[in-house]
């Protein structure tokens, strides 16, 4: 319910009163006497409560990266082509969610919608941790687990409009940034602490008993379990953390149908390809890691590096931001692809190439893990930089092409333009991170599909240089190159 206005009140004397009820009546981060006065204080808590939420909704979504690799040795007898696909099935799920998540928060608003969205995520990360405690579980009721996990991947379409609502145009960059890479963290953090808290009883004889695995001539308990548990406590406190001190925006108020418009605006989905081509990437490589170094470095523990691509892409997300806001997104995303393809071509030289399974770890096929790491660890860090770079784009093209429409109209018309392209770029930003989420499925289905067609991953990388290639032409002629039609 919106609080009601005293007459008089200057307005960011409002805000600050409303702020109390969580529903703030104006809002106008444009005008620097606004932001200075109660705008920064307001926009940062919602910032640094959207973090940690963010956070908790990657380590859910990406849970599984991790999981499937100790499923057999918990007894579970699943194929590789199984395993697969329990990596990459949360990726299309929350790929999909993201498309209604990104036109909620205008719609539900953003406070109660994170707040609600983040409290979803107890039922995954409860529901595998007693699945995983029995062999015997289906696989059906897994698949089932692992598409409920896309509940997190849906989170980042909503928390991203969110957050766009609240900074002024000058500081979107770094705003988006800061979300989206701290948030991001959220999938090194689960790489990270599972393989740990599963040695561990942490929940003692409330978290079930371990399964005995054996490895050699040594056997040692695992609970696997802890991998769902573990972020039970923090979920809860997060989602109550976001109820009780984020904040809705009445003027960010707009029905479906109005955000609808976005479909008809050809900037959205060509910043929907260039999209999927960076965080598309990150989230693929990130999801299909682990598995990707177990296929093909047999003798290498995956888990002991996995965690490292998804830190150095979510911290240098933040980099892309801040190099945007000084010398534009169009130029740091058109040299980022460039950079990307050079790294796949670098991940081909030192792929083992005389097979896979034991055939790979033998040094005369040309396999070098220590080149594919550092090599990997580069595509990590320039797709952190382009998700960065591409975000930043966004907003300044719907402001410009809504403000271009209005040239000439008068004051009332371009104060107009200006709540109707943070509207549309919200809903861009929401949308074509749904579109972006998809590579999260494709590329790990395109590494298991490329071993099993060619006995190799070259078809598949040579796929990802090409693509990128599109990405690198579009970026250039629409946004990079002199007298472009949209430079940003």
């Amino acid at each position: 319910m919106m609080a009601p206005a005293r007459t008089g009140a200057a307005p960011d004397e409002r805000s600050r009163r409303v702020a109390a009820t969580r529903v703030i009546v104006h809002w106008n981060p444009e005008d620097p006497g606004f932001w200075a006065r109660s705008g920064r204080s307001v926009a940062t808590r919602n910032l640094w409560l959207s973090i940690p939420a963010l956070m908790l909704a990657f380590a859910v979504w990406m849970v599984w990266s991790v999981v499937v690799v100790n499923l057999p040795a918990a007894g579970f007898r699943f194929s590789t082509n199984q395993l697969f696909w329990l990596a990459a099935l949360p990726a299309l799920c929350g790929a999909t969610l993201r498309i209604f998540y990104a036109f909620a928060v205008p719609v539900v608003g953003g406070r109660r919608f994170t707040a609600l969205a983040t409290a979803s995520l107890l039922l995954p990360a409860l529901g595998m941790g007693l699945a995983v405690q029995d062999p015997d579980t289906p696989y059906e009721v897994m698949v089932g687990l692992a598409l409920l996990c896309g509940l997190g991947g849906g989170n980042f379409a909503s928390s991203m409009a969110h957050i766009s609502f609240f900074y002024p145009k000058a500081r979107l960059g770094y705003a988006l940034g800061m979300n989206a890479g701290l948030g991001h963290v959220g999938v090194s953090i689960v790489q990270l602490v599972v393989p740990l808290v599963i040695t561990v009883g942490v929940f003692g004889a409330l978290g079930g008993e371990p399964a005995p695995v054996t490895q050699g001539t040594t056997a040692s308990p695992m609970w696997l379990q802890n991998a769902g548990f573990i972020w039970l406590p923090f979920i809860a406190a997060s989602a109550l953390a976001a109820w009780f001190g984020m904040n809705d925006l009445a003027d960010a108020k707009a029905g479906f149908a109005e955000q609808a418009v976005i479909f008809k605006r050809k900037h959205n989905w060509l910043m929907c390809w260039l999209y999927l081509g960076t965080f598309g990437s990150f989230i693929g490589f990130s999801a299909g890691f682990p598995l990707l170094v177990q296929s093909q470095f047999p003798g290498i523990n995956a888990l002991h590096y996995a965690w490292l691509g998804p830190l150095v892409g979510a911290l240098l997300r933040p980099l892309g931001g801040w190099l945007s806001d000084r010398v534009g997104g169009a130029r740091i995303t058109f040299w980022n692809f460039i950079a990307m393809a050079g790294g796949v071509v670098a991940v081909l030289q030192f792929l083992p190439h005389g097979g896979t399974g034991a055939a790979a770890a033998v040094q005369s096929s040309g396999g070098n893990f220590t080149g594919f790491l550092v090599s990997f660890m580069a595509l990590f860090a320039f797709a952190g930089i382009g998700n960065g770079s591409t975000f930043r784009m966004i907003p300044v093209i719907f402001l410009t092409e809504r403000r271009r429409a209005a040239q000439g109209r008068g004051h009332a018309a371009q104060e107009q333009a200006v709540k109707d392209a943070n509207m549309e770029a919200a809903a861009v930003l929401g949308f074509s991170s749904a579109i972006g989420a998809y590579g999260g499925f494709f590329i790990p289905k395109s590494y298991g599909t490329s071993i099993a067609m060619t006995g190799s991953l070259d078809a598949a990388l040579y796929a990802f240089i090409l693509f990128y290639a599109t990405c690198i032409v579009m970026t250039w002629w629409y946004y990079s190159r002199k007298n472009a039609p949209m430079p940003c």
